[in-house]
């Protein structure tokens, strides 16, 4: 009956803007919350039998949910650009070099592996372990949180934010749930992991867009997309992206990451479930 009902909803011409809205909603929702994205988009593509969204749209999602952490954390950005001038301080100034070390182990590993990576989310199964993964290990900040009090960061913490990040290109890995555990679990008091997760994901997915629109470019996927889909999809991934991001950060303000972990835990377990049919 759902599948019959689907197949009604989403006959062309709305068939292509409904997804696209749909991955936009997803994307934005799922982006800053620790239950990974990638993953998200994958199984609503499986479960709705949709195709692929193509890395044109792709970048422009990235791009839409990076438009909503600027507008969120725009006077944070401001402070660190204006430790670029002489009335920067010395304690933001470190924080541009900790954001940079943080960004280097995901850029590497990322161009290294990419072909691998993308094969990879073909498996629901895969992508349900993630899940359980992270899930396991959020219920796990949820206790530390209560006793992490650290204020400042250092450059091992950088460095090991940095590499947990990595962790993120493996499907069902949230890249906010791995680097806001990582903070935590070094002591870092969630609220001030939880802003440099959000600032540690700017470059991220500014990232990853550029490089989906390289790929676009050379595949020639200008010529044939959809604009109002993607422009609607992309819009969609920002304004849902703004009330998710408000969202983690009155989770955090009440310490309650394991809402989360059990979310991740009961979806990664039907996700292997599913994909084991």
């Amino acid at each position: 009956m759902l599948a019959r009902f689907v197949d009604i909803a989403l006959q062309p011409p709305e068939a292509t803007v409904i997804q696209y809205l749909l991955l936009g909603v997803v994307q934005g929702l799922t982006e800053f919350l620790p239950v990974s994205s990638s993953g998200h988009l994958a199984l609503v593509q499986w479960v709705l039998g949709f195709d692929p969204p193509g890395v044109l749209l792709e970048a422009c999602l990235h791009l839409g949910t990076v438009a909503a952490v600027i507008v969120v954390f725009r006077s944070d950005i401001a402070d660190l650009f204006r430790a670029l001038s002489r009335r920067g301080t010395l304690e933001r100034r470190k924080e541009i070099g900790f954001l940079i070390v943080a960004t280097i182990p995901i850029v590497v590993v990322g161009f290294l592996a990419r072909g691998r990576i993308d094969e990879a989310f073909a498996s629901l199964r895969l992508i349900g372990v993630g899940w359980l993964v992270v899930g396991l290990l959020l219920l796990l900040v949820d206790r530390a949180s209560r006793r992490a009090r650290r204020g400042t960061l250092a450059f091992i913490d950088a460095v090991v934010i940095g590499v947990a990040q990595v962790a993120s290109l493996l499907p069902g890995f949230s890249r906010s749930g791995v680097t806001i555990s990582a903070g935590v679990l070094r002591g870092i008091e969630s609220g001030k992991a939880v802003r440099f997760s959000f600032l540690l994901s700017i470059p991220a997915l500014v990232g990853a867009a550029v490089l989906n629109l390289a790929r676009a470019w050379r595949s020639g996927g200008f010529a044939q997309v959809d604009w109002l889909g993607v422009v609607l999809g992309a819009a969609a991934a920002f304004l849902v992206g703004l009330g998710a991001a408000r969202l983690l950060l009155g989770v955090v303000a009440r310490r309650q990451f394991w809402v989360f972990g059990i979310y991740s835990i009961l979806v990664g377990a039907a996700a292997v479930a599913w994909g084991g049919v």
